[in-house]
Order: structure tokens, then sequence, then C-alpha cells
């Protein structure tokens, strides 16, 4: 089973920020330009916090803000949730689902390697599914049970046996 490194590493893992005074209108032509749903937030070379269109949604609608004036610190959000390297992308989704989050951080070694998005998560959980669907249809084909004929030249001899189980004196 892929894990969220491979994961990162199929869908390429670079890691998009904008700093933490950056007006919100130039984090939103960042994600655009980048076709993302989530830009991460930093200060000083450091990641510190998440804006994503959730919050954007969430804060348009008060009076303060102004995409063209706020600032990405005042708005987003400093919990973020990560997840290991290693995990699988059933863990990733439990985790992803938990936390009613749609972005996971990854980190491997103490650094963050990427971000994962609820859809990368489910197109992951999805191949592991038709990759296991495809390797049963592999073991058990329509080939096996169509050459599969019975003999009926043969007329079968039924007897019972000391435990009175039916037995088949004359097997095709």
């Amino acid at each position: 089973m892929k894990t969220a490194e491979e994961i990162l590493n199929a869908k390429g893992g670079e890691i998009i920020c904008v700093e933490e005074n950056t007006v919100v209108r130039e984090a939103l032509k960042v994600m655009i330009a980048n076709q993302i749903a989530a830009v991460l937030v930093k200060r000083d070379k450091k990641i510190v916090g998440i804006w994503t269109e959730r919050d954007l949604v969430e804060h348009c609608v008060t009076e303060e803000f102004d995409p063209k004036e706020s600032l990405v610190k005042d708005y987003m959000e400093t919990e973020l949730t990560v997840a290991r390297h290693d995990e699988t992308p059933y863990q990733l989704m439990d985790k992803m689902l938990g936390k009613r989050q749609r972005h996971l951080l990854i980190k491997k070694g103490g650094e963050f390697i990427g971000i994962l998005s609820s859809g990368d998560v489910v197109r992951a959980c999805m191949q592991e599914k038709d990759d296991q669907l495809r390797a049963m249809n592999e073991m058990v084909g329509w080939e096996y049970y169509e050459n599969w004929k019975w003999d009926l030249s043969k007329k079968p001899s039924i007897i019972h046996n000391r435990e009175g189980l039916r037995v088949d004196t004359n097997p095709v």
C-alpha cells in the first residue's frame, strides 16, 4: 500500500507558501496560479499556518475583511494537522475525517515534505481498491469457470461411507 510520501512524490510535492504579512488578494493570486485550494504561511522561513479557500469563504462576510487590505496572518489557521510520511491512505483519510480537515501537512524527520488534499487521499484510496480488484480478477478469472465442465458421459456412482457421507466412486 502506498505511503503519504509516495503519494506526494507521484503528485509532485512542491510546497507553496506565502509570508504571513501577505495581503489576502496576493495569496489568492498565488493559489490560482498554482491551481491549489490552500497555501502555507511562513514566518522567517518556518511554516506557522495555513490559509485555505474555506478561510476566504468564512471571513468574506465579515465587515472588517477586505481581500485588498487584510493580511493572511490575521485569518489563517495556526493549528496545523500533521501526518507522518509513512502513513497509509486509509490512515490519512481517517485523520482528515476525524479532524474535519481538507489538507494534511506531511512530516518526515522533523521537516515538512509536502501537503496532501482530501482529493489526493481519496484518489490514492480509490487506486488501492482498483489495484486490489484487478489482482482478485487475475486470481479468479472467468476463464477458469468457462473451461471447467462436467464429463456427462460418465455416470457418477454414489454410495454412503461409514460416516453416512455420500461419495462419488467415479469422479470425473
